[in-house]
């Protein structure tokens, strides 16, 4: 995506939200917006050897480190990703569960 677009016009871009929307879309909607904010973002790949319940999304800027767990407007999080939030956050960490790009909008407020 182009970071000349407006964080506007990404909600604006962002299909509409169905009542069950695809994690899969959610997921690159938040990819999209934090990257036009500037946010250095890493799609996590789950596989054998990855950390068990680790997030989908590692979102760092200016020496802040944001875990970003995506779910659908229904979605919950396994005991594996509890206990991943958990670990998280025990480590003094940031952990947001983002059900839609409003979610992560404004994270540079939050802090």
């Amino acid at each position: 995506m182009s970071s000349r677009l407006t964080p506007a016009e990404v909600v604006r871009l962002a299909p509409a939200r169905p009542h069950r929307q695809p994690e899969s879309y959610i997921r690159k909607a938040i990819c999209d917006y934090l990257c036009i904010r500037r946010w250095l973002v890493f799609p996590v790949v789950q596989g054998p050897l990855s950390y068990p319940g680790i997030s989908d999304l590692i979102a760092v800027k200016a020496g802040r480190t944001v875990f970003v767990e995506v779910k659908t407007s229904t979605g919950r999080l396994s005991a594996a990703q509890e206990a991943f939030r958990q670990a998280i956050t025990d480590a003094g960490g940031e952990y947001i569960v983002a059900r839609s790009i409003e979610d992560v909008m404004g994270l540079e407020r939050r802090k």
